[in-house]
């Protein structure tokens, strides 16, 4: 009886030990298996195993059929020593529940991907500098190339934070562009085109529905809110405040519902504005003939609501793509740019606003 054993790649062949029988797996396969099985090459095998493009899809489902019937797995690790590089990008974020956040942060995860890298994200629960400082630690610690920082609170334009050196860092929505390379939506110029939108209507004065306190896009909504008003010489009704979610919305607008002189609201956010449609017309108010309602991020939903909301647009994916780009760049040419790209923004116009009904007396 032939007692030879040949065993295929990545299979465990019999051997003796201190006259025990055991088991020892056999090398794994190789690069140049998978090339010899779907008769490539073996750097077609490996643009494939890192995602590139400028295969043909025939070939490529051909390599991933020999991967698979041999068991063959990419080592990572070697890869990111020969290319020096990991090829992912580590996302830094404060807050994971508010919808800018989100589809910023979908928008560079998409990005990455087209360009061939991967996203991992820390999620950091209190905005400190232990916490900013231990947030890099880890991603260092997950060999991450860079960084991409979604600081939507105010954080950066504190004196008693800051990134640590030598770490190629972009920002997304912040106000620290004289230090840092920063990504943002022009919140001032969408936020003032909503104003002026109700004014052109004919309202008197426009009331905010503010973000909260924290963030740094709140204020900047806020303060073009007022900016707007103030040079427009149309009195500026007292803020009133969220916390981004429909139910702070809501909230806020059972006390709107009760100020006669309020005919039109400009919400910092979709969400809030949801919110606040909902309480005016719980109280009898009606949209947009006694109440005209604006909202900012102009979010899928926004079209659906009843009225269709008339919104700022925030284009996220560019946000995304620049942030991506930026970083990039920044590995690459190892360069040290500050300032900010504003992303330019548009009103979207539906049917919660349209002229007053009557005229209120100021």
């Amino acid at each position: 009886m032939d007692t030879a054993h040949s065993a295929s790649a990545g299979t465990e062949e019999p051997r003796r030990r201190g006259g025990k029988r055991v088991l020892r797996r056999a090398p794994s396969a190789s690069m140049a298996d998978v090339a010899r099985l779907a008769g490539v090459s073996s750097q077609t095998v490996s643009r494939v195993s890192n995602g590139y493009a400028g295969v043909n899809e025939e070939t490529r489902q051909q390599v991933l059929a020999a991967m698979k019937e041999l068991g063959y797995r990419p080592n990572s690790a070697a890869r990111a020593l020969k290319r020096g590089e990991f090829r992912t990008i580590g996302v830094i974020t404060f807050n994971l529940s508010t919808t800018g956040n989100m589809r910023t942060l979908e928008a560079i995860a998409t990005s990455a991907a087209h360009e061939g890298y991967a996203v991992t994200l820390l999620p950091v629960a209190v905005p400190t500098q232990d916490e900013v400082r231990g947030a890099f630690s880890r991603l260092g610690e997950l060999a991450v190339d860079a960084v991409i920082a979604i600081m939507e609170v105010h954080l950066l334009d504190a004196a008693t934070i800051s990134l640590p050196p030598h770490v190629q860092v972009v920002v997304a929505d912040s106000d620290a562009g004289d230090r840092y390379s920063v990504v943002d939506t022009d919140q001032n110029g969408g936020a003032r085109a909503a104003v002026r939108h109700l004014l052109d209507l004919g309202h008197r004065t426009v009331w905010h529905l503010a973000g909260p306190e924290e963030s740094f896009a709140a204020q900047r909504r806020a303060d073009a809110w007022r900016a707007e008003l103030t040079d427009a010489g149309r009195s500026v009704p007292p803020v009133v405040r969220g916390d981004w979610s429909a139910e702070s919305g809501y909230r806020v607008g059972l006390e709107l519902a009760q100020q006669a002189d309020c005919t039109a609201v400009f919400a910092a956010n979709d969400q809030m504005a949801l919110g606040l449609l909902r309480a005016l017309h719980e109280r009898g108010r009606r949209i947009p003939e006694d109440v005209s309602v604006i909202g900012f991020d102009d979010i899928p939903e926004a079209g659906s609501f009843l009225p269709p909301l008339t919104t700022v647009h925030q284009d996220f994916a560019e946000v995304g793509r620049l942030c991506v780009q930026g970083v990039l760049r920044r590995m690459r040419d190892r360069g040290d740019e500050h300032g900010t790209t504003l992303v330019p923004t548009e009103l979207v116009v539906r049917a919660s606003t349209a002229a007053p009904a009557l005229a209120v007396d100021e």
